[in-house]
């Protein structure tokens, strides 16, 4: 394994990257710049840092990647792929879609998704296999993936669901990344813009850094649970296997 590993690091080509030059343009001067690669290689076996997300344009001997380091370049990267690739709807005839919901733009949604009544789906969006959308809740430019239930009335923007999240009445998920089985209580949310409106910082082994970004909300780590009137503050990560207790303002 370490001889094709060691293959394929030799074979790595860099390609014209074409994701970087809009980041340059639309994403902020954070210097935090995202990178795109290929990998050509003939081996069965083919080897990612676990901090990519594959391209559509991958083929069985060629992988398209972008390379992130921080949370925001994650989002960034989510954002450019829902606007690239999710160009026009599909929508599954296995979903339930409620006659006064609304899907505005380009949209996949997925077998086995309810959207309740009075929703609103704006793209472009993605919904994955199972998952719920409550009444009268919008999910606007996010990607959400399978046997997520978002409650009722809720705001869910430019974030990213892990999948097997439970959502309840009333929140608000701004510009946030929320892991695996992740628990929010009513009237709980994630603050995505600084009072001051400057550049929001993330804490990094003790180190503050700047995001490059007025907006970002939090990451949430996944088998968290988020109490009910929870405030979190922007750019906070809360830990795996977290408990906030009802009515905390998370400011760590």
């Amino acid at each position: 394994m370490k001889n094709t590993y060691g293959k394929l690091i030799k074979s790595e080509l860099t390609v014209p990257n074409k994701f970087e030059s809009v980041e340059k343009n639309n994403f902020g001067n954070s210097g935090n710049h995202v990178q795109q690669n290929a990998l050509v290689t003939n081996n069965n076996l083919l080897f990612l840092p676990c901090n990519t997300v594959i391209g559509k344009r991958s083929t069985r001997k060629s992988i398209e990647y972008y390379k992130f380091q921080y949370p925001w370049e994650f989002l960034d990267i989510i954002q450019e792929l829902l606007k690239n690739e999710v160009t026009f709807s599909i929508i599954s005839n296995k979903a339930s879609i409620a006659k006064t919901a609304i899907i505005e733009g380009p949209c996949i949604i997925e077998d086995n998704v309810v959207i309740d009544d009075f929703a609103k789906i704006k793209g472009p969006s993605y919904i994955g296999n199972g998952s719920f959308i409550g009444m009268g809740s919008l999910i606007r430019n996010s990607m959400i993936d399978y046997n997520t239930n978002i409650g009722f009335n809720c705001e869910i923007g430019k974030t990213y669901f892990s999948c097997n999240a439970k959502i309840s009445h009333h929140n608000v998920i701004l510009d946030s990344i929320i892991g695996k089985n992740v628990w929010f209580g009513g009237y709980s949310g994630t603050a995505n813009v600084l009072l001051t409106r400057k550049n929001v910082q993330y804490r990094i082994n003790n180190e503050l850094i700047d995001t490059g970004r007025n907006h970002f909300g939090a990451v949430v780590s996944n088998n968290s649970a988020i109490g009910a009137s929870v405030i979190i503050l922007p750019g906070r990560k809360i830990p795996p296997d977290s408990i906030i207790p009802a009515g905390t303002i998370f400011s760590k």
